[in-house]
């Protein structure tokens, strides 16, 4: 999720208008909504400044707004924070062990994301039970949604191609 999305829901969650977080961050009053909103819609990106100061104005970490860094271990933990919001992704124990869970009535989107976890597991499922080598497995999660069989992907033409479809309706519906 970019950081202009962050910062939208964030400002949503606490209830700010965007005049108002863009006044506590120390835009002037006349244009504090026009400038929040080039944030927010993703026209402009905010310095590390001034992301700090957006993200102590909605009482989150920066992390929190920019994109995550899942290289380290902050960063990782606020990639799933976010999974949380977008997908309903929640933290339970079963037998001792800690487990991610995707409730898929959250929103589309979720039950979306619940079908690819399906196929990953279904391939570690084959691979822990040695139906395929662990270069298939690699080659299907490198590669992935290439080889994924369970899902229909569609392929988006190039624009170039979808202009010349266009181009070529265009015709035969002037004639």
């Amino acid at each position: 999720m970019a950081i202009g999305e962050r910062i939208h829901f964030f400002r949503i969650m606490r209830g700010m208008t965007q005049k108002y977080l863009g006044m506590l961050v120390g835009f002037p009053e006349r244009s504090a909504d026009v400038r929040l909103a080039q944030y927010e819609t993703g026209s402009r990106k905010p310095k590390a400044e001034l992301t700090a100061a957006l993200a102590q104005a909605l009482d989150v970490a920066p992390q929190a707004l920019d994109i995550p860094d899942i290289d380290s271990y902050i960063g990782l933990m606020h990639t799933l924070f976010t999974l949380e919001d977008i997908y309903g992704l929640t933290v339970s124990e079963s037998d001792g062990e800690i487990c991610l869970k995707v409730n898929k009535n959250k929103n589309k989107d979720a039950a979306e994301l619940l079908k690819m976890l399906s196929a990953w597991k279904e391939q570690a499922d084959k691979l822990s039970d040695e139906e395929i080598s662990r270069e298939d497995y690699d080659q299907w999660r490198y590669n992935y949604p290439k080889f994924d069989t369970t899902q229909h992907w569609a392929k988006i033409p190039s624009k170039e191609l979808s202009d010349a479809l266009v181009e070529t309706f265009n015709d035969r519906l002037k004639n």
